[in-house]
């Protein structure tokens, strides 16, 4: 799949666009991290926190679309430039928001808008713009990979920040990590490999009006929206669920580095495989195999090993749905408007992603488990497949965009 990447002005974009995504990912994925020191230090309830967190999910899908159409627009450097910088902004004053209405305003809007302002929409899109067209599948499986490979070094990262500076001192070393994205933007912006010449269009509401007139695509934020669902749950509460076992703090940044290092590798598979296969039909392995992952681990004991397991099979699939999600939009309509199209089927994510964050805090505090959440989570994980297998995709010779 490599061939395609084969020049260097390629990579050079790939890999600056898959850095924005390490940092801006990595940092906002390893937020669940925070929610025991929070709840220890302010005495703030876990459902409270989770409910910023869950804004915070909402948050970053909502501005998906609305970054995406500016940088469909303008163009992606001031949308990222701004984005790095909100997202810093949040984590900085974090510590000093004591209530939960200042927590929904740091992490759920501040952080969260900065990080959706620098994220897939954009950077996909900013991507997309600059590759030739055969190089588009496999550099979209390596930019998300990026994304994986940001959570598998914070969340060890934030962990040890946690144990060494307390939650507070974390926070601020996240921002200042976050910051380090600023130079790669200019890497990205200024690389400007292929100009896109676009043939007369109705505009953006046109192309909105007639997306949503779309059924596939409709069926396409269905899945999506599942997929936010699982994705916020387990981000979230995963270490609130090793507690609940009685292991230590330390597997559940373990587990969720090891998702994001699997991811990797799923990721870059998901660029290759949409270039042999429909999208439709790898988006429904995907979600069937998360409904069978959830139900094994129920049925497995709770020890280290277990969630080791659990974390390397959930994390090949973890964020390797961008991919083929953006080459069906690629496909469908092609790549004038992805930002925004692109952008919207996130925003129906991240409603699955409030409902994942918000419900799974409602549910340890209402039943002191996770119980009905997982067994959601098989539910819609496999009402996804099915759904995925409805889309009608054209045959991959004729897609003219993203894969």
């Amino acid at each position: 799949m490599f061939r395609t990447l084969n020049r260097p002005e390629i990579w050079i974009t790939t890999l600056a666009a898959a850095g924005i995504l390490a940092l801006t990912m990595g940092a906002r994925q390893s937020m669940g991290l925070f929610i025991s020191p929070i709840n220890l230090d302010t005495g703030l309830s876990v459902a409270t926190i989770s409910l910023a967190l869950a804004i915070g999910q909402f948050s970053w899908g909502a501005v998906q679309p609305v970054a995406g159409a500016l940088a469909d627009r303008y163009g992606p450097r001031a949308v990222l430039l701004g984005g790095v910088v909100i997202m810093a902004l949040g984590s900085a004053v974090a510590p000093f928001m004591g209530t939960g209405f200042g927590l929904i305003v740091a992490l759920g809007l501040l952080s969260a808008i900065g990080s959706g302002s620098a994220s897939f929409s954009v950077l996909i899109g900013a991507a997309a713009t600059r590759l030739p067209i055969e190089s588009r599948a496999a550099a979209s499986g390596i930019i998300n990979a990026g994304g994986s490979f940001g959570q598998f070094i914070f969340a060890p990262i934030v962990q040890k920040l946690i144990q060494l500076f307390g939650w507070m001192g974390a926070m601020w070393g996240t921002a200042l990590l976050i910051l380090s994205a600023l130079p790669l933007i200019n890497t990205l912006t200024k690389q400007k490999i292929e100009p896109v010449k676009h043939a007369e269009d109705g505009g953006l509401k046109q192309a909105i009006v007639t997306a949503m007139k779309n059924p596939s695509y409709l069926l396409l934020h269905a899945g999506f929206f599942t997929c936010g669902f699982h994705i916020a749950f387990l981000v979230t509460h995963l270490p609130g669920e090793v507690n609940l076992c009685g292991l230590p703090p330390s597997v559940a940044s373990w587990s969720l580095a090891i998702i994001g290092l699997f991811n990797i590798a799923g990721s870059i598979y998901a660029g290759h495989a949409i270039s042999k296969y429909r999208s439709k039909y790898v988006l429904a392995a995907m979600y069937g195999s998360r409904a069978v992952m959830v139900a094994l681990y129920l049925m497995a004991p709770r020890t280290e090993l277990t969630f080791y397991i659990f974390a390397a099979g959930l994390g090949f699939t973890w964020l390797a749905t961008v991919p083929p999600t953006a080459a069906l939009v690629g496909k469908l309509f092609g790549i004038r408007y992805l930002g925004t199209l692109f952008g919207l089927t996130l925003l129906t994510h991240q409603i699955g992603g409030f409902l994942g964050a918000y419900l799974g805090g409602l549910a340890i505090t209402q039943f002191g488990d996770f119980g009905w959440m997982w067994y959601a989570d098989i539910v819609l994980a496999a009402l996804a497949a099915l759904i995925n297998l409805s889309i009608k995709e054209a045959p991959i010779a004729r897609a003219p965009a993203m894969a």
